[in-house]
């Protein structure tokens, strides 16, 4: 007999708990047990037909006939077991067409309505709120989809003009607020964004990173999409934003950026299992690329990442030990549109040069 391959043990005083990732399925294991499997882990061929607890661990799959097979893996184990435990949604009824589809989303949806929803954001800003003025779209009406698909780009070097707030109000209206124009009371959906999301929830939520807008004093502000306001989380902190992206200090005179977070309660209201986990990181890819589009179409250089130094942004956003936490950063402003900062670009010179 085999350990199976797919398994993690957490300690929870005074037993451990044995997950099989893969299956979607954890027991309990008290000191006997416990030691038991330490002995096999030692030792597998120790396996013993005559004792009933292994032959309970088989049963359980906790111990499998041969090892098993799986795709090479070349990040570390805990992305393994993110992948393969967020695989095979477990499904006693699966729909056999969409009558029965309908028929179980519904009865999911009422049970979800049942219990009280997340609050409308995870900490409360007792400040004044901002307004933002409603976007004129005169910057947007002559630029097509395909020029602005094509002039996107990743961009490193930033100068430090400034950007006004009306492409401040654009942006946000634009990638996380609540558009009025498609707003749907009838079919229950009165909170639409331009980005798809998962569950019609609505998950991502937006920090202002303000250096150098016209109009509006430096600071890190959260925005609110149903009132299209901001409110001020706090002054900027003393290290460069490059600091708090893992040393990326090329865009340390960015005007301006989002933190984009994801609400985990939200996600956990309606989906239990941790799939749901994936659609936080794919919801968060739809929220940056409609602000890229935005800012490209407004004529801004755009740039982004996923490089965050999570501690001191979660400390920076006020959102330490919350179920809402930074997921990406994008950011835009005016610079020479280059791929690589100027200090790289010095230094790939220098090679060509040299013999």
């Amino acid at each position: 007999m085999h350990i199976n391959p797919c398994l993690f043990i957490l300690a929870r005083p005074p037993h451990q708990i044995v997950w099989n990732y893969e299956q979607h399925t954890q027991y309990e294991l008290d000191i006997y047990y416990t030691t038991r499997l330490a002995q096999l882990v030692n030792d597998p061929s120790r396996f013993d037909r005559s004792n009933p607890i292994d032959m309970e661990l088989a049963d359980k799959g906790i111990l499998v006939e041969g090892p098993e097979k799986h795709i090479e893996w070349k990040w570390d184990e805990l992305s393994k077991i993110f992948h393969i435990g967020t695989k095979n949604i477990p499904c006693e009824n699966v729909p056999r067409n969409v009558n029965e589809w309908a028929t179980l989303y519904l009865h999911h949806c009422a049970e979800v309505l049942s219990s009280p929803p997340p609050p409308a954001r995870t900490k409360q800003y007792p400040v004044e709120r901002i307004a933002l003025e409603r976007p004129s779209w005169g910057e947007l009406g002559e630029v097509s989809l395909l020029r602005t698909l094509l002039n996107r780009r990743t961009s490193r070097s930033f100068d430090n003009r400034p950007i006004s707030l009306d492409q401040v109000s654009t942006l946000l209206y634009l990638t996380l607020g609540y558009l009025n124009e498609r707003s749907c009371p009838d079919a229950g959906f009165d909170a639409r964004r331009s980005s798809p999301s998962g569950g019609g929830l609505n998950a991502c939520e937006g920090y202002l990173y303000v250096r150098n807008v016209k109009g509006l004093d430096t600071g890190i502000y959260a925005y609110h999409p149903d009132e299209h306001a901001i409110s001020l989380v706090r002054r900027l902190p003393d290290e460069p934003l490059g600091q708090l992206l893992c040393g990326q200090h090329f865009i340390n005179s960015l005007p301006f950026g989002l933190f984009i977070t994801s609400r985990f309660d939200k996600l956990w209201w309606k989906y239990g299992h941790s799939r749901a986990y994936r659609m936080a990181f794919v919801e968060t890819g739809h929220v940056s690329q409609s602000f890229l589009m935005v800012a490209t179409a407004l004529g801004l250089d755009t740039w982004l990442t996923g490089a965050l130094a999570d501690h001191q942004v979660e400390r920076l956003l006020d959102l330490e030990q919350a179920p809402e936490q930074p997921l990406f950063f994008v950011g835009c402003g005016h610079g020479d549109s280059q791929v690589h900062c100027p200090e790289l670009m010095a230094l790939l010179d220098k090679q060509d040069v040299m013999p």
